[in-house]
């Protein structure tokens, strides 16, 4: 039986730079609520790559109330007791590490590509945006080839929009591990939903892997492929895990 669902979000609960599918955002949001009182639906919670208080703003609009990720497989926070856990691979050289690459990017890469911030309040890990996919797979090889020769515990993930440097044993699959230690869950007892590279170390090891329509053909060769984009794949997945319960 599937005890938790776990969904990333830009590409998946929402697009990045766009006003939500509020309709389909909000029956998403129903079902987690719902899920206090009917054991076959799994509440929902959220594993991102984005930094913590963008992800707690996005928990409290789904009434997401329990544990959720961030920052990969970097942190994860209780709102409820309040309470910040953060991977235990970051250590103080992996922290030394981290604002060394912060230091390269302001240097070397910013300045370069027009319309390219760095993500902010980000602690574990070095994010890049810019909306402009081409110049995101551009920013992509240069970052690759800077972290293969000089910070081996790093890996490089991409969306259309973004390049996540991030510590490679804080990956996503590692933050499900962590969540599902937490409640003392199996990888057998979890689904998750994602669309991008970054999302394949999750989808890889959990018992119900989803891909939204979006998702890159990567994404898609290690889960069930969607008819749904974004929001509505994230939608579609749910009823698919609450009909997968009920015949369980």
């Amino acid at each position: 039986m599937i005890k938790l669902f776990i969904t990333d979000l830009d590409g998946c609960v929402t697009d990045p730079f766009i006003t939500p599918d509020w309709k389909a955002f909000s029956k998403i949001r129903q079902l987690n609520l719902n899920s206090q009182s009917d054991p076959n639906i799994p509440p929902l919670t959220i594993c991102t790559g984005r930094p913590m208080p963008y992800a707690e703003a996005m928990a409290q609009i789904l009434g997401i109330r329990i544990p959720f990720l961030f920052e990969s497989g970097g942190g994860m926070y209780d709102v409820e007791q309040n309470i910040l856990t953060w991977t235990p691979e970051l250590t103080a050289d992996r922290k030394r590490d981290v604002e060394e690459i912060k230091a390269w990017n302001k240097e070397h890469i910013i300045p370069k590509y027009n319309s390219t911030i760095p993500e902010f309040a980000k602690f574990t890990d070095i994010g890049i945006i810019n909306q402009n996919s081409e110049v995101i797979y551009e920013i992509r090889d240069i970052c690759k080839e800077f972290i293969a020769e000089y910070y081996p515990h790093f890996e490089v993930h991409h969306t259309e929009v973004s390049v996540n440097i991030i510590l490679s044993k804080a990956n996503k699959g590692e933050g499900i591990k962590m969540i599902c230690k937490h409640f003392g869950y199996s990888l057998d007892e979890v689904a998750y939903i994602g669309d991008s590279s970054g999302d394949i170390p999750g989808l890889s090891i959990v018992k119900l892997p989803f891909a939204p329509s979006n998702a890159t053909d990567q994404v898609k060769a290690v889960s069930t492929a969607l008819r749904g984009k974004s929001t509505d794949g994230v939608l579609e997945a749910y009823h698919k895990i609450i009909e997968y319960n009920l015949n369980y």
